[in-house]
Parts: C-alpha cells; sequence; structure tokens
C-alpha cells in the first residue's frame, strides 16, 4: 500500500512537470515570455480572519490589475509544502513606460562618445588584481536622459523586453505595491504592500534571483549575473581582486551599489594607515631594550630596591617596582615618540580619507546616471504609514494640494516619549560602565592580593599584574554586557522611530539612524573614555586617596602609564566586535537557511520552483544596509579616536574589512533574498557623522598623548629636570615616583604587615617628600607637566586643524575632468533633445499643421543657437 502511495505522488509529479515544462530557474510567466518582475506569497489558514484577508488580496489584486500589473497564480497544491500560494507580478510594457516618467528613470539616448581617461601607467602591475572587462563593465556607455512616454523614438530601444533593467523593473513595480489601496476599514482607506505584510494578509513580497548562485541559468534569455556575482565577488578566494560595482549596481540598485564602493574605498585607505601604524609599532618593539625608563625598572639596584606603597588598603602589602618589569617593557611597544607621530598622521589621514571619497563618490554620480538625480523628488514623497496614520489634513504651500499632516500637540508628545526613551537607554549604559568600574575596584584588591600570596601565579606575575588582569576581565565583561544593552536597544530605537512617524523615508532613516549612532556610541567607546581620561587621575595620595561611594578605592594606573589597559580596552571591544558580527552576519543566516531548505533535497528539480527558493531565502529589509554602515562607522571611531594607544587598530580593521566585503556579498547574493533596488547619491547622513568622529578624534588623540601615555613628563624631565648630560633619561623613574612616610598611614590604609620593616613608600605622582614645609603638596614639577601638557594639546590640535583644512581646502570635491564630462554630457544631451524639437517641428509644418507656426520653428532653432553658444 506505501509503495502504491509513492507511485500515485511520483505520477501527479511527473505530469505537474509535463505541464509545466519549466525548470527551477525559470523568471518567466507559464508562456516563458512575460518575465516575473515582483512575487507575492501567501498561506491560506483558516483562522477567524481568513474572511477578512481572503477579501483584502481579492481588492488588493484586483486594483493592481486595474494599474496595469499582470497576475499569475502558483496554486498551493504546486508549491513544494502544498501550503503556500505564489501571486508573480509582471509589468508590461504600458505600465513600465508610464512609471518610468514619473521617477524620472534615465535612460540612453546614445552611446558615449567622450574618450575614455588615459591609461594608468600601474595597470600592468595592477592587472592580476582587475576582473574581465565584461564583468566590470557589463553595459556600454551612454548618454541618457529621464524618460518621457512623448519621445519614445529618442530612445536607444532595441528590445521592449530588455530596455528596462530587472532591478528598474522591481522598483517600478514595488513603486505600485506601495501605493495600491486594498479597501477601506474603520473609515480609513488602507493601501500598501507593508501593511498587508504586517497584518499577515501576505507573508512575502520579493523580486527574484535571476539563477541560482552556483550554476548559470538554463534560459539563454537569463543573464545569469547572481551566478557572475557570485563566482567573480562573493567567494573568499577573490578578496584580492577589485569589486564589479556596475554589476553590482546594475543587479542590486544604486543604494546597494554605493554602499560597496563606499567600503571599498575604506578598505582600499586603511591600507596606507595599517602600513604607517605597523611600523610605528615595529619602532616599538625595536627600540624596545633602548628604553631608559623599562631599564630603570628592570634594573635589581633601581627598581629592585624601589619600595612601592600597597595597590589596596589593608590587605596587600609593599611591593618592589621591578615586579612589572615586563609590563612596562610591552607598555614601551605603544608610549614611544611613534605615537605622536602617527596621532598626527591619522588626524592628516582621516581629512584624506573624506575629501578623496567625495571625489570618488561624484564620479560615481557621473557614472552612474545620479548627476541631476533628485533625491528629494524620491525621498520627500510621503511614507505610506504617514498617510495612513495621519487623518488630518491640510494644504501644502507649494503644490497647492490637501495632504495629510501631524498636528503639532501630537508631535511634541510623541518626541517627548522618544528623548525620554533614548534619555533612559543612555542612562542606562552609564549606569553600567560605573558598574563595570565598580568591579574594577572590588576585583582589583582582591586580584592584588591572590597575585601577592599566591605562589603558583609567581612565574607569570611579572607579565599578568593585577591592573592588567583587571582591566583583561572587566574589558571582558564590559564586552558582554555591549552586546546585550545593543541587541535591545535596537528593537527600542526601531519603536520610537515608527512611533514618531516621520513624514518621509529620508526623516525615517536619519532619525533612526541619529538615535542608533547615539546609543551605539556611548555604548562602545564609554569604556574607552574612562580608561583614557579618567582611570589614574582622580587617585589621591597614600593616606588620602579617594573613593567612590566612599567604599572603594579609586584605581591606580601601572608605573609604566596608563595607556597599555587603554590598548588592552580598545583590542578586546574593537577585535570582539568584528568577530561577534561576522558570526552574526554569515554563520547566523546560513544555518536559517539550511534549516529552512534541508526539506527540498528528497524532492525533483523541477518541483523547486525558483520562487520557492528564494522565498526560502533570509530577508534583507529597509534597515539592511543601515546596519552595515553603522558597524564600519563604528569601527571607524575605533581606528580614529583612540588610535593614538594602539598604531595597530588600521591593520585590524583592514583584516576585518577585506573579509567583510566578501562576507557581505557572499551572504547579499547566496543567502538572502533579493532586494528592491533604490537609488541613492551618496552615503547620506553618514559623511556628516564621518566629518564630526574625524573633528572629535583630533582632540582626543591630543588628551591621549598628554594625559593617558608618559610622554610629556619624559619631554619635561628630559629638557628640564635631567641632571646626567650623558644619558638625559637615565633618573626618570626616580624622579616620576614621590615618596611617602610609611608612618603617616591612617589606620584605614596601613598594611597589616610590614615584616621588612619599611620605613618609606614610593606612589606615581609629583609631590613633595614629608620632611618637605609642604608635604605632599604638588610640587612644582608637577605644575610644569600640566602646563606643558595643555600647551601641547594647544600646539597638536592648532596644527593638525590647519593642516586639515588646508588639504581640505586644496582637493576640490568634484575632479576637473568629471566636472567637463558632466558639461558635456549636458551639452549634447539638450543637443539631441532640441534636434528632436525641430524635426517635430518640421514634420508638423510639412504635415500643414496650423498650430506650428513659424514663428515657433524659429524660435525652437534660436534655442539651439543659445545652447550651442553657452
Amino acid at each position: 500500500q506505501q509503495s502504491g502511495r509513492k507511485y500515485n505522488l511520483f505520477l501527479k509529479r511527473r505530469l505537474r512537470i509535463d505541464k509545466r515544462h519549466q525548470s527551477k530557474d525559470s523568471i518567466f510567466f507559464r508562456d516563458g515570455v512575460r518575465r516575473i518582475d515582483f512575487v507575492l506569497s501567501y498561506v491560506d489558514d483558516l483562522n477567524k480572519e481568513w474572511e477578512k484577508k481572503l477579501e483584502r488580496r481579492k481588492e488588493f489584486e484586483t486594483n493592481l490589475q486595474k494599474a496595469g500589473l499582470e497576475l499569475e497564480i502558483e496554486d498551493k497544491k504546486e508549491s513544494e509544502d502544498g501550503k503556500i500560494f505564489f501571486v508573480k507580478i509582471h509589468a508590461p510594457w504600458e505600465v513600465l513606460i508610464t512609471y518610468a516618467e514619473v521617477l524620472n528613470i534615465k535612460v540612453p539616448i546614445k552611446e558615449n562618445d567622450i574618450p575614455p581617461m588615459v591609461e594608468n601607467p600601474l595597470d600592468c602591475v595592477l592587472f592580476p588584481l582587475r576582473l574581465p572587462e565584461n564583468v566590470m563593465h557589463p553595459e556600454p556607455d551612454y548618454f541618457t536622459a529621464p524618460f518621457s512616454k512623448d519621445k519614445q523614438e529618442l530612445y536607444l530601444i532595441n528590445d521592449e523586453s530588455t530596455f528596462f533593467s530587472p532591478s528598474m523593473r522591481n522598483r517600478i513595480v514595488n513603486y505600485i505595491l506601495t501605493r495600491c489601496p486594498y479597501g477601506t476599514e474603520e473609515g480609513k482607506k488602507k493601501f500598501g504592500i507593508k501593511r498587508l505584510l504586517n497584518n499577515g494578509t501576505y507573508t512575502a513580497a520579493y523580486p527574484l534571483h535571476d539563477c541560482q548562485y552556483w550554476k548559470k541559468a538554463s534560459d539563454p534569455n537569463c543573464d545569469s549575473e547572481r551566478y557572475t556575482l557570485y563566482m567573480e565577488w562573493a567567494r573568499f578566494l577573490r578578496f584580492y581582486k577589485e569589486q564589479p560595482l556596475d554589476l553590482i549596481r546594475k543587479y542590486y540598485g544604486e543604494k546597494i551599489g554605493i554602499y560597496f564602493a563606499w567600503l571599498g574605498f575604506y578598505t582600499e585607505m586603511l591600507f596606507l594607515a595599517a602600513v604607517v601604524g605597523l611600523i610605528c609599532f615595529l619602532y616599538g618593539l625595536f627600540t624596545m631594550d633602548e628604553n631608559m625608563s623599562s631599564k630603570e625598572i628592570c634594573d635589581p639596584a633601581i627598581g629592585g630596591e624601589i619600595i612601592m606603597c600597597p595597590l589596596c588598603d589593608k590587605d596587600c602589602e609593599y611591593w618592589r617596582l621591578n615586579t612589572t618589569c615586563e609590563s612596562s617593557q610591552y607598555s614601551h611597544l605603544f608610549d614611544n615618540v611613534a605615537t605622536l607621530f602617527f596621532a598626527i598622521f591619522m588626524g592628516i589621514w582621516v581629512t584624506l580619507f573624506l575629501e578623496f571619497w567625495k571625489r570618488r563618490q561624484a564620479r560615481l554620480k557621473y557614472e552612474w546616471d545620479l548627476v541631476d538625480f533628485e533625491e528629494e523628488q524620491q525621498q520627500l514623497q510621503l511614507r505610506p504609514e504617514y498617510e495612513a496614520k495621519c487623518t488630518q489634513k491640510k494644504r501644502n504651500p507649494v503644490t497647492q494640494e490637501m495632504e495629510p499632516y501631524l498636528p503639532l500637540t501630537s508631535q511634541a508628545v510623541r518626541f517627548c516619549i522618544s528623548g525620554a526613551t533614548v534619555l533612559f537607554w543612555v542612562s542606562l549604559i552609564i549606569a553600567s560602565m560605573i558598574a563595570v568600574i565598580v568591579y574594577r575596584l572590588a576585583v582589583y584588591a582582591a586580584f592584588a592580593s591572590l597575585m601577592e600570596n599566591t605562589q603558583t601565579l609567581q612565574p607569570i606575575s611579572g607579565l599578568l599584574t593585577p591592573q592588567l588582569a583587571t582591566s583583561v576581565t572587566a574589558s571582558c565583561l564590559n564586552f558582554v554586557i555591549i552586546m546585550i544593552l545593543n541587541f535591545f536597544y535596537e528593537r527600542i530605537a526601531i519603536w520610537i522611530t515608527d512611533m514618531e512617524i516621520p513624514r518621509t523615508h529620508m526623516e525615517y532613516e536619519n532619525r533612526l539612524t541619529m538615535k542608533m549612532f547615539l546609543f551605539q556610541f556611548v555604548n562602545y567607546y564609554s569604556s574607552c573614555f574612562y580608561v583614557a581620561f579618567f582611570k589614574g587621575k582622580f587617585v589621591g595620595y597614600p593616606g588620602a586617596y579617594t573613593y567612590m561611594f566612599n567604599r572603594w578605592r579609586n584605581e591606580e594606573c601601572d608605573p609604566a602609564g596608563c595607556l597599555i589597559e587603554l590598548t588592552t580596552q580598545l583590542t578586546i571591544v574593537m577585535a570582539g566586535k568584528q568577530i561577534w558580527g561576522n558570526i552574526q552576519e554569515a554563520i547566523v543566516p546560513w544555518i536559517c537557511n539550511w534549516w529552512g531548505r534541508r526539506k527540498a533535497r528528497n524532492n525533483p528539480e523541477n518541483l523547486y520552483s525558483r520562487w520557492e527558493q528564494d522565498h526560502d531565502l533570509q530577508i534583507f529589509g529597509a534597515l539592511g544596509l543601515f546596519y552595515e554602515y553603522l558597524e564600519m562607522v563604528i569601527q571607524f571611531g575605533f581606528i580614529t579616536l583612540f588610535v593614538a594607544s594602539f598604531p595597530l587598530a588600521p591593520l585590524l580593521a583592514l583584516m576585518n574589512n577585506i573579509l567583510e566585503i566578501r562576507v557581505d556579498s557572499w551572504k547579499l547574493t547566496t543567502q538572502y533574498r533579493r532586494p528592491v533596488a533604490a537609488k541613492a547619491h551618496s552615503i547620506g547622513v553618514w559623511q556628516e557623522i564621518l566629518n564630526g568622529m574625524a573633528i572629535l578624534s583630533v582632540v582626543t588623540n591630543a588628551f591621549i598623548v598628554a594625559f593617558t601615555s608618559d610622554m610629556i613628563p619624559r619631554l619635561v624631565y628630559y629638557y628640564a629636570y635631567s641632571e646626567n648630560e650623558d644619558s638625559p633619561m637615565s633618573g626618570y623613574i626616580n624622579n616620576s615616583l614621590s615618596v611617602f612616610q610609611i608612618s603617616d598611614f591612617p589606620e584605614r590604609n596601613e598594611p597589616k604587615e610590614n615584616p621588612e620593616n619599611f620605613v618609606i613608600c614610593r606612589y606615581r605622582d609629583y609631590r613633595y617628600p614629608p620632611d618637605h614645609e609642604r608635604k605632599y603638596l604638588h610640587s612644582m614639577q608637577f605644575w610644569h607637566i600640566l602646563a606643558a601638557k595643555l600647551a601641547f594639546i594647544i600646539i597638536m590640535e592648532h596644527v593638525v586643524f590647519i593642516v586639515k583644512f588646508f588639504v581640505a581646502w586644496m582637493i576640490p570635491d568634484v575632479p576637473a575632468d568629471v566636472k567637463a564630462k558632466i558639461k558635456r554630457e549636458k551639452y549634447l544631451t539638450q543637443k539631441i533633445l532640441h534636434e528632436y524639437e525641430l524635426e517635430k517641428l518640421k514634420e508638423r509644418l510639412c504635415q500643414g499643421d496650423k498650430g506650428a507656426t513659424e514663428k515657433e520653428f524659429i524660435a525652437t532653432e534660436g534655442r539651439m543657437e543659445l545652447s550651442r553658444a553657452m
């Protein structure tokens, strides 16, 4: 009986295959002619809302057909799981040309006759990095003009079915879907596919990939661009190759194309910063043995004889300075003269990066026909959600048409709730950071006591100091808290932005961007700001220590400085975020898709259709690119704001970005449904955020060099206090440690034991000794060093800012050759359009059209002459 059922099932499938004659790669209707531009899916579940959903779908699909779209429905019996209906949508020529004019889509009018750029002499060297010409430039370069239905013969229309690319077609269909009505509910007019997806009427809406990513489509009419992108771009083994940006733009649209162009350019520019940073690190490595400070700390006759005051109250013992020998040597890797040079270099590098990106962006705008792209026209269109939720209307002063608006009182209430929510979450981050600081203070004494009294830890006690052990464990704890808060806040940010009901798509993205960036900025950087600018600055001195909440004694920096701890903090948070980000981006979608598609292995290939395959992929939502930009901008902050503490940060970022480009391309090509194509002529509000971070980075690095590193105290000692002409830095360690008389310890601070009966101990500060009349007050050297630090900050900031603004002024935002090409294209386009109008007038005159007067003919000819003269 079971074998009989299997045979019947096989016959049904065989009949279905014969009936449809379609391979799994088919992107056409059953007639094999009309292309599928969009697919809707739904499940016919018999719940209490079933009738309402059925009515909505019927109304919506009827209105789509009224708008000119053609539909073909795949019954659930034809689907792989027997539950899902698929509605395939095709936009005929008449619909495409109508909405191409509405959306101001530019189309070819003449092949570009401007000579290409002069060949780069380095082309032969860069040849291994190049991709084939047909991949880099899949289409000829054309002069273009906005489409107009009345001038169809003007455009280079060779084949109506291929004149509009698939990305243009799905953009047009999506425009119709987001505005198509489906009835009236509760007295309100309802419309848009997004609302139908939210209320469960449809389960998915997506354009189709053109083939499987691992092999070409069998249909010769299919370009198999997805396969080309996978083979030439999305595989990690192609990491050294350039990106096929024109093909990315053609397949995914300009918005995704501009992201990958920016990411690729950022990665290229990181190469220079990574090389310079590596050289600075190697300088520190090769001069480690020549560092006088660590020599003195490690010398048993100097560091071995210096007795340091206890690191905590009561339980900690006195300790010898040479126990921090290894950590002082490693701190020299990052705290040396090269640190100052690298901080100044990065201040200039970030300006070069932003200015050269503007030039690259200008070139892309020309090459991708975005020069006259009216982003305002596209982005200022009202969001369907805004139109649906705003019932009140007022007259637009520009268009003089009635349009919905949100009353001022409602806006004020929503903004207050939104602001309070953001403030609460930022306060939560600050509270969590204080909790981590308390953890630092609480375990610091435990680590100090443990490492002094545990014999098994003696072999590593030189390398793993109590300060470093506390810093590493606190950094790991901080990273875990960061990721947890981040997970929850992402959802809160979207919810409060939706609650504000932004009027346009641009407003929505900008508001969400600012909320998310503010939160991420505080979340990721607060711990680094604490270590860089607060730790060890408010310690007090033995006998008068400062306490947090009158309980925990504030942390001290390592005798070799706080910079090594900032380096540790930065490395753990930055590397941890990058590793976790790549796991989230690559492994999670792959597991989800594997789980969803494992069932297809048991079915004949022909039954698992193209729309079903894409249906089982992950969704690349409207905020997909937003998270990619956010990840990279946070990384940009790490390599600019705190780069003086870690010259290897650009190298880490470079290695991550080489992987990031391929991970992003792989998941977009293989793991996600094809996104709806969207236009964009820049990276938007992210450009302003990058500019702000570039300015802030100059300030933070100046303060890090001045207050976190030991650069300025060493220079002051070298020029003002050194007494040894042959070795100016000898004696620096002894000079940088103040003296405390143990008998002056109050009972709260005094250690329980003093087995060697020490009389004095040393601590890191510049204060007068106990026998001075100004006992334990700051010495004159402290004020000299403070003055030098402030002077250094002012000088460094002014020098870097002057160079930055000079470089920005010297580099024009638009290359000269691009300006010339834009002018040439505008002139030729106007000439072609004017000649076309003149020919039309001549035809009308020849046909005896009374409306076409001689004066109109003369005026048109005159306009052409004027255009040539201009």
